[in-house]
């Protein structure tokens, strides 16, 4: 055996599945075609929150005489907002290498397949076929911009996540398909700074995941600041032969043309695991997704799969969480599972969007008996000082037991908030034992408290 791990994709979940191994004294190697992180740190999660910040920095230097300070004319420079970017996003990948380096992980370049359980043939760009082998190969593949067939991706007039991260030059148009996380915060960035945006969603609300309230917030918000929002509707085709693109949408009133410079598809994620070798080796899958246990171990001994290639969500802390449970449970340890209830979910847009667990809907229709306690950040003291009082904390308790079913937030830093409530859940603390802890003030987080102690009619500041 070459090695103990050989792990395919070096994204989130690759990465992170290497380092445990060389952790637990594992040799370990990543093969990777492209760059090291994968598409989340060189052309996802990070390089778009860069983009976003410069959004939020733009919109906060346009409305500053809000906080008495006056300014001249703010311009931006497109060319230098997308080039900081591509450098946080640079500067994260020779991170990523230094801590292959610094864990002695071999990477290898080239494209790898799958021809036995213990054994990838990796060909590299000048066509050179090698073979490693190992104990345990972890896949983890990632997953691409989803195509569809009304909506063919050209990379200039119609394009996915990766194009819109670097284009050539703004658009002064752009219609957005789809209004999940990526959708959305695309729709924010380039309509804060100046395209006339329009967003189209086949659902009834936006980030339609998300708790009905957060949904029509997060849409009131987009909506006041001149955004179209359009929900059931659907883009029924785009003709792209003249210089503007003319969308054709499907809503509820008839059919309607919306002219656009360029239109960005944002409906979703196909997994890469065609060509890596899956059915010559026998690896299950369904419905364009590897089948594994709890533990990340497919049908076939020796083989795991983690990341967006596996049911789930299809998120980079997930990745890394089933990597890390993969290599430790293939080494003898004894992980813990996932527990899929309770995994945060993310929209950085302005009101940025968090949440975890039962949305009030679900809670209800599993036939739960709840409380509910919202505290809008209209009343929370440091809201108001920050200029940034858009939004809630909506908390949802089982009404027997005072567990947290699920914890719904949308405002100012609330990404940065959500993880109180996952720990909230992971240590099953109870409704009661939140509203006697003792919150920092003034923070936003003490909206948390407030939201619990509403939910039992004890709130103080409403």
């Amino acid at each position: 055996m070459n090695y103990d791990v050989l792990v395919l994709g070096s994204g989130p979940g690759g990465y992170v599945a290497a380092i445990r191994a060389s952790q637990l004294g594992l040799k370990a190697a990543v093969i990777e075609k492209a760059e090291i992180g994968g598409i989340c740190l060189n052309w996802g999660c990070i390089p778009t929150k860069a983009l976003l910040k410069s959004a939020s920095v733009y919109e906060s230097m346009i409305h500053a005489e809000n906080y008495g300070i006056k300014q001249q004319p703010i311009e931006f420079d497109f060319s230098n907002v997308v080039d900081r970017s591509r450098g946080v996003a640079d500067k994260m990948s020779k991170g990523v290498e230094f801590l292959m380096k610094k864990n002695k992980i071999d990477v290898i370049n080239g494209f790898g397949k799958l021809v036995a359980a213990n054994k990838i043939a990796v060909t590299d760009d000048a066509g050179k076929v090698t073979e490693y082998e190992a104990k345990d190969i972890v896949l983890a593949t990632g997953a691409r911009s989803r195509q569809l067939p009304n909506l063919p991706q050209d990379g200039k007039k119609i394009i996915g996540y990766r194009e819109a991260l670097a284009l050539p030059e703004f658009p002064k148009s752009m219609v957005i398909v789809g209004s999940g996380a990526i959708g959305s915060e695309f729709a924010y960035f380039y309509h804060t700074m100046g395209c006339k945006v329009t967003l189209v969603e086949f659902m009834p609300t936006i980030v339609p995941v998300e708790d009905e309230e957060v949904s029509k917030t997060l849409a009131r918000s987009f909506k006041k600041s001149k955004m179209t929002v359009m929900v059931n509707s659907s883009v029924e085709s785009v003709d792209t032969t003249g210089d503007i693109c003319k969308v054709t949408i499907k809503t509820k009133k008839g059919e309607e043309i919306v002219e656009a410079d360029i239109v960005l598809s944002a409906v979703g994620i196909t997994a890469n695991i065609e060509n890596i070798g899956l059915e010559d080796v026998g690896v299950a899958t369904d419905a364009g997704k590897v089948l594994v246990d709890e533990f990340g171990q497919t049908n076939i001994p020796g083989v795991w799969a983690i990341g967006d290639i596996v049911p789930g969500a299809a998120l980079a802390h997930v990745a890394s969480h089933e990597g890390i449970v993969a290599v430790e449970k293939m080494s003898g340890l004894n992980p813990t599972p996932i527990d899929k209830g309770n995994i945060p979910g993310c929209t950085y847009t302005v009101p940025e969007v968090a949440s975890v667990g039962m949305t009030e809907k679900a809670a209800k229709e599993a036939g739960y008996d709840i409380k509910v306690g919202k505290f809008p950040f209209s009343a929370s003291g440091k809201a108001s000082a920050a200029g940034q009082n858009e939004g809630f904390v909506k908390l949802i308790f089982d009404a027997k037991y005072g567990e947290l079913l699920g914890g719904h937030m949308i405002g100012y830093n609330v990404t940065e908030m959500v993880a109180d409530l996952v720990s909230i859940r992971k240590l099953e603390t109870t409704g009661h034992e939140i509203i006697n802890t003792v919150y920092p003030h003034p923070t936003m987080s003490e909206a948390i408290m407030e939201a619990a102690a509403e939910a039992y009619g004890e709130c103080i500041h409403l």
